[in-house]
């Protein structure tokens, strides 16, 4: 039997009350009438025109302060031709003579830290980490590096900076282990403001990126989520995700993704897995169809697919990738740039004002049920309270079908000013039942 939710996904009421329930988690949502004309925008409290330094130096991810972050895993840099190159573990004094469109170095604060995989598995530094570390702190360009961002490291943790240079040079080394064996990666795009902007409000966010810097940002942090699982094997999920502003949980408001390696499935990934044992093809059937069915389609192309979602505590609009293989990282350069060209897309039409949370699904490594990539970008324009911590009955402020109209008006427009790639949007996106691949029994 076919996995059925206790209840509709989308049930429309009489007065226009329109409840909601996912059927991959079982939340309950109702979007009441009105409640949708509340602004969706937080502009920027105060606004300046921008000073020439500001467009590179602005906070600790910008791009004269490359010093200011732990050494870099990787970078990817324009090239004359238009497409883009990877470098990897460049050495410091080597980091200006290159512009990074995107970097990816570890977070100085992780999330699970290196002495968490160590206590608890066991982990120890990997030769390569190791052998780079040794490499770095040879250099007197890397020493510095180095011990500028363990100091401070030390302030922000409320330590005395000088203990840094009390430390002996053993444990200097393992102080600065983190640094190059973390399992809590940035990847961090060049622009803080945009090119044309003229003050403060103009930041740069994912949809003022061209469509082939959104490719190669999004290449980049598949590569990561791949080497993160390579680099630890206690890993069993990478977390990827994009917190834009800071009612949304950045901390700061400069346009970069986060990946987390973490020892279990997590709770997300475990509820949908037990939806997917219960229905293999519940991704198409409750899903991209039901969306399908209902009208909620927002765009789609050769290898991925877009709607408004339903059963989410914030608006919500989805991208699935069609393809027949669950791992991003083993995808082939076109299937990650259809996803990459709707997810931009997206952002484009939800606009830099708008708060939003990126979250990123794939398969864990240890589950041998397949699973659609797919990735869910949530606009934070309300707050939770107590009606909802009472009831667990979440108010979304915009129904799916508003967020679909929203959205595809958009879209038309940066189509027509080719601002985002070419797409299918709208009524043009394709109904065909059980487009994603991912399910074997339907590519036999």
């Amino acid at each position: 039997m076919p996995y059925l939710p206790s209840a509709a996904p989308l049930t429309r009421m009489a007065d226009g009350t329109v409840k909601q329930v996912s059927p991959f988690t079982g939340t309950e949502v109702w979007t009441v009438p009105g409640r949708a004309r509340r602004p969706l925008a937080r502009p920027v409290a105060e606004v300046h025109d921008l000073e020439p330094h500001e467009r590179t130096s602005t906070c600790a991810f910008c791009s004269e302060r490359y010093l200011e972050t732990p050494p870099e895993k990787a970078r990817v840099v324009a090239r004359s031709d238009g497409s883009f190159e990877r470098l990897d573990d460049l050495p410091a004094a080597e980091l200006f003579e290159t512009v990074a469109d995107f970097r990816r170095v570890p977070n100085l604060f992780e999330i699970l830290s290196f002495d968490y995989w160590r206590a608890n598995h066991g982990f120890e530094l990997p030769d390569t980490a190791r052998e780079r570390l040794e490499a770095y702190l040879a250099d007197p360009a890397g020493r510095e590096h180095v011990s500028r961002v363990a100091r401070t490291k030390l302030r922000a943790s409320g330590q005395d900076p000088a203990r840094w240079e009390a430390m002996s040079a053993a444990e200097q080394r393992a102080y600065a282990a983190p640094f190059f064996a973390s399992g809590h990666d940035v990847v961090i795009a060049r622009r803080h403001y945009t090119d044309d902007a003229v003050d403060s409000s103009g930041l740069a966010s994912s949809g003022t990126l061209s469509v082939a810097e959104h490719r190669a940002y999004t290449r980049l942090v598949v590569q990561s989520a791949q080497s993160l699982y390579e680099a630890n094997r206690w890993v069993r999920y990478v977390a990827v995700f994009q917190n834009w502003l800071r009612p949304a949980g950045a901390s700061f408001d400069h346009l970069h993704k986060q990946l987390v390696g973490i020892d279990e499935r997590g709770v997300s990934s475990q509820l949908e897995l037990q939806r997917v044992r219960a229905n293999p093809n519940i991704y198409n059937e409750m899903a991209v169809d039901y969306a399908a069915y209902h009208g909620l389609l927002v765009a789609s192309n050769e290898h991925a697919v877009a709607f408004a979602g339903f059963g989410h505590r914030y608006p919500t609009l989805e991208v699935y990738s069609t393809s027949a293989v669950c791992e991003p990282w083993l995808m082939n350069h076109e299937e990650v740039d259809a996803v990459a060209d709707l997810l931009h897309a997206l952002h484009a039409a939800t606009g830099a004002e708008v708060p939003s949370n990126e979250e990123w699904h794939h398969k864990p490594v240890d589950v041998d049920q397949p699973m659609p990539w797919h990735v869910t970008l949530k606009w934070r324009v309300s707050t939770l309270a107590g009606f909802e911590g009472g009831t667990k009955i979440y108010l979304n402020t915009i129904d799916p079908w508003s967020l679909r109209d929203r959205v595809v008006e958009r879209l038309e427009d940066l189509r027509a000013d080719r601002l985002i790639a070419p797409m299918a949007v709208g009524e043009e996106c394709p109904t065909t039942p059980n487009r994603l691949l991912y399910n074997p029994v339907l590519t036999r």
